[in-house]
């Protein structure tokens, strides 16, 4: 890539401190908190959210005509980074209206992503050539948290500020992080899994995926909660969205040893298994069957379904009561997997509020989802890459909120805002 030198010197933003999140906790049925007259805006509400307030407005935001910001997502499409680009689209908005600016003084935005949800590759092929269009300032929802330093060194050598949203990663240069406290949110799910489960049971844990900081901090936060205050929960086996490839090999692999059949979804103990062993060398016919079983075709990984790999994982997970799934797709394929298996008894909490989530969670299939507020996230993101831009400052973490939803909150006045 091409390096373009700037005369002006990178300046770093001082850590302010972490935000209180005092503000996520969402109103109990029959509350209200909406305080907002007819005349404010509609998305005031998705705005009211952010902690500091004061990137929720564009107030001071004095960037040059024409400066362009590039804002770069996990995915191109989906309804949760849609709405993290209207926020962003939004926010633009703000600007030019509050600067005067028209036609080519405006200034830029433009939100692009894989095409494949959480494809790593095309993602750093994405932040290359925003790079090479020398952005003003870039935001970025980091998909492997170790993928994009390289790119981030040359962006700094270049000043141009990055700012992470959504999912960061520990690059000593960003400018500012805007995200869910997802920490708080995947406590609030445990809690909330707990009582539905009445505080006794297995549960299982359904990742996006393994790779990015967004998963690791709810998978660590939920696990803290249930060990710290939830006794009576057990936590079984943890599964990747990004593993499922590597799943289907040790299914393949268990399926040519005898230790599980596909066709019954039964998996064979290990004592019994050793047994059927010691009989078999006993028996003088044992040697021609190890033969016979040596030479046999072995179980292609790629012929086992999806469908059957979920009924492989509650074949080894046989007494779980609970699942939390941690984004909006982990938590579509567990409930799909659950009708699939008949699992009509296990409770499940999640992230986000895609709309066939909403429809599950009226119907009473699931338990809550903490619904978090991409439209704010977006609209922050391009506060903080303007802050950067004038070298104003940054406080390090942003935080965007998060609304724990139910039935009994659903229909509120307040939740239907902040929906997606």
């Amino acid at each position: 890539m091409k390096i373009k030198w700037k005369a002006a010197a990178l300046v770093m933003s001082v850590a302010l401190g972490v935000c209180a999140c005092a503000h996520n906790t969402a109103p109990e049925a029959g509350q209200t908190t909406d305080k907002k007259s007819k005349n404010e805006k509609s998305y005031q509400g998705n705005l009211d959210e952010l902690n500091p307030s004061a990137y929720g407005n564009v107030e001071g935001l004095n960037l040059e005509p024409g400066t362009y910001i590039s804002i770069i997502g996990k995915d191109a499409g989906g309804e949760y980074w849609k709405a993290v680009e209207k926020g962003a689209q939004q926010a633009v908005k703000d600007i030019n209206t509050m600067l005067g600016y028209e036609g080519d003084e405006k200034v830029k935005m433009v939100y692009s992503g894989p095409a494949k949800s959480n494809d790593v590759d095309e993602q750093v092929n994405i932040l290359d050539e925003e790079l090479a269009r020398y952005p003003d300032a870039v935001g970025i929802s980091i998909i492997d948290s170790q993928s994009c330093d390289v790119q981030f060194d040359l962006a700094t050598e270049n000043n141009i500020p990055i700012v992470a949203f959504d999912s960061a990663s520990g690059y000593q240069g960003i400018m500012a992080k805007v995200s869910t406290n997802n920490a708080a949110a995947a406590a609030t799910a445990a809690s909330r899994l707990a009582e539905a489960m009445d505080e006794s049971g297995e549960v299982m844990i359904f990742m996006h995926d393994s790779r990015s900081e967004t998963s690791q901090e709810r998978e660590k936060g939920f696990v803290q909660e249930m060990q710290a205050n939830h006794p009576g929960i057990t936590i079984g086996n943890t599964y990747y969205m990004d593993g499922m490839e590597e799943l289907k090999k040790t299914i393949a692999g268990e399926i040519d040893a005898g230790a599980y059949v596909k066709e019954t979804g039964e998996v064979i103990e290990t004592a019994a298994m050793e047994e059927a062993g010691e009989s078999a060398e006993s028996d003088a016919t044992a040697t021609d069957d190890a033969a016979a079983d040596e030479n046999a075709e072995k179980t292609d990984p790629e012929s086992i379904t999806d469908e059957e790999v979920y009924q492989y994982i509650f074949a080894k997970n046989p007494n779980i009561r609970g699942i939390y799934a941690t984004n909006g797709d982990a938590v579509l394929t567990m409930l799909k997997a659950c009708e699939n298996q008949e699992k009509e008894d296990v409770q499940i909490v999640g992230f986000d509020a895609d709309e066939e989530e909403i429809e599950a969670l009226m119907d009473g299939k699931l338990v809550g989802l903490a619904v978090q507020n991409p439209y704010g996230m977006g609209y922050a993101t391009v506060v903080a890459a303007a802050r950067s831009i004038l070298n104003m400052g940054n406080e390090a973490i942003v935080d965007s909120g998060f609304t724990w939803v139910n039935q009994k909150n659903i229909e509120d006045e307040a939740v239907q805002r902040l929906l997606y």
